[in-house]
């Protein structure tokens, strides 16, 4: 039986945020992740968790805590002060392999023969079921159903016959496939690890005698930490008072690299920058590249917030045409809430937006989003923007159409459930109502990367950079 979630808003989602630190002076990180976590907060908002060891403590005692919601909600100043550490993993959560439940929450935190692990996970493994699989015919008892369990076990067995806990993360990489960026705590190394596509993001910092790993630069500024560099696609660094930082390149440039560029055009928040790659230019680009390949004239731009803005801001800036803000989002609000039943006449779309009746009244409107995924939030936005006094509303688009499900840790469903399948745009644009639609040229997503890097576009072509699953592991799988 399988079983996905997808987000209510109709907006595609993250799987997870990570975080890591280690004081060298033998201060306590649980604070400073906590921060770090809360930076990361847009990556993911089901569960977030902590654990922390300290170094020169009793060896394999870690001290964690989770919780399902966010992390202002699941962390108090008692639950922090209690976090003792010089050395810590944090994690926000937004699933898309393995339910959401407080179990499958994370970081992982492992006991085995030679002390603990601690791990926190950011992707999807294609080949998670087969290795599940493997493990529970030799004797695991697994107690989540998400694939990161997987990795930290297999870094676990592989422990058994290495030296050091960075050498066996690098074993199990080669039983690993798909997309994953990790931060391990073990007794006395925190260790980082990126696949060798480089999917997903993992930078380097460093705040006196401080180092931290996190998915996103942001995470960095919000505890006023400087950015060294990023992780390189397939690179292990293992960071110890000892050495510092030491570096495993072996398995770096094995394969073709595939940065998702759903980093820059939604997940990544704007203020960062990823592999050398400002999200907030990325964006801005977008949107002058939508308004010199699909003009229209119009009296005001506006983004659908967040994501959206930016991109709106270039096509402003791009076409002369004035920007504005026409939608108002409740900011707390995040991607998921209690609805209070099925025939309940609050609509999700307007709980989370509400139209500007004075900024659009009597105007023509260009409204910018950064995709659609199965129209019902476009729909909508656009019959909101008219009910407010909008005369047209044309939509554009800073993203392909989606074609083909991801299973790279993005929540892209199955192509059924995708607008773009088997329709034409004009199709699409009827459905949506908006008065005229146009998407981003897939040829533009390199140039908004500014030619840098060699990027995922799996989503809208089906040619990915590993092969696809031959199960889908992007629902929670139970045995019926």
């Amino acid at each position: 039986m399988q079983k996905y979630f997808l987000n209510e808003n109709d907006k595609i989602g993250e799987e997870c945020g990570v975080f890591g630190m280690y004081d060298f002076d033998g201060g306590d990180v649980a604070p400073s992740i906590y921060y770090g976590l809360l930076s990361l907060q847009h990556r993911g908002q089901e569960s977030c968790g902590i654990a922390v060891s300290e170094t020169n403590g009793p060896k394999g005692k870690v001290t964690s805590h989770k919780d399902m919601g966010l992390v202002n909600e699941a962390f108090n100043s008692d639950i922090l002060h209690g976090m003792r550490g010089d050395i810590g993993v944090g994690h926000v959560r937004y699933s898309t392999a393995g339910s959401s439940t407080r179990e499958n929450a994370q970081p992982l935190v492992l006991n085995y023969v030679k002390g603990t692990l601690a791990m926190a996970h950011n992707g999807n493994l294609v080949n998670a079921p087969e290795l599940r699989r493997e493990l529970a015919y030799t004797g695991a008892i697994f107690q989540t159903t998400i694939d990161s369990e997987v990795i930290a076990y297999h870094i676990a067995r592989e422990r058994l016959n290495t030296n050091s806990v960075e050498n066996a993360v690098a074993r199990a990489m080669q039983k690993i496939k798909g997309a994953y960026s990790l931060v391990v705590m073990s007794p006395r190394k925190l260790i980082g690890a990126r696949d060798p596509n480089g999917f997903r993001p993992l930078v380097i910092g460093k705040r006196d005698n401080c180092y931290i790993l996190a998915s996103e630069t942001c995470a960095l500024d919000t505890i006023g930490a400087e950015y060294i560099r990023d992780v390189k696609p397939g690179e292990i660094v293992t960071i110890s008072p000892d050495k510092g930082i030491e570096s495993n390149t072996q398995m770096c440039d094995s394969v073709k690299h595939g940065h998702c560029i759903f980093e820059y055009i939604y997940f990544a928040r704007p203020d960062s920058v990823l592999d050398g790659v400002s999200v907030y230019e990325s964006r801005i680009k977008a949107g002058k590249f939508l308004a010199m390949d699909s003009p229209v004239e119009a009296d005001v731009v506006v983004g659908v917030p967040e994501s959206g803005n930016c991109a709106a801001l270039g096509y402003a800036m791009e076409s002369g045409i004035p920007y504005g803000q026409a939608l108002v989002k409740n900011q707390y609000i995040g991607r998921t809430f209690i609805k209070p039943g099925q025939k309940s006449r609050e609509s999700s779309v307007q709980v989370k937006l509400n139209a500007l009746g004075n900024a659009v009244k009597g105007k023509r409107v260009i409204m910018i989003d950064d995709s659609i995924v199965r129209g019902t939030t476009s729909d909508r936005i656009v019959r909101m923007l008219r009910d407010a006094g909008a005369t047209e509303v044309h939509m554009r688009i800073s993203s392909p159409p989606f074609l083909w499900p991801c299973y790279f840790g993005t929540d892209v469903p199955a192509r059924e459930q995708l607008i773009a399948y088997n329709r034409s745009i004009e199709e699409i644009r009827q459905i949506i109502g908006a008065d005229s639609l146009a998407y981003l040229g897939i040829n533009r997503l390199e140039e908004i990367v500014n030619n840098k890097l060699t990027i995922c576009k799996g989503c809208f072509t089906g040619e990915y950079p590993v092969a696809p699953p031959s199960e889908d592991i992007r629902g929670e799988y139970e045995k019926c």
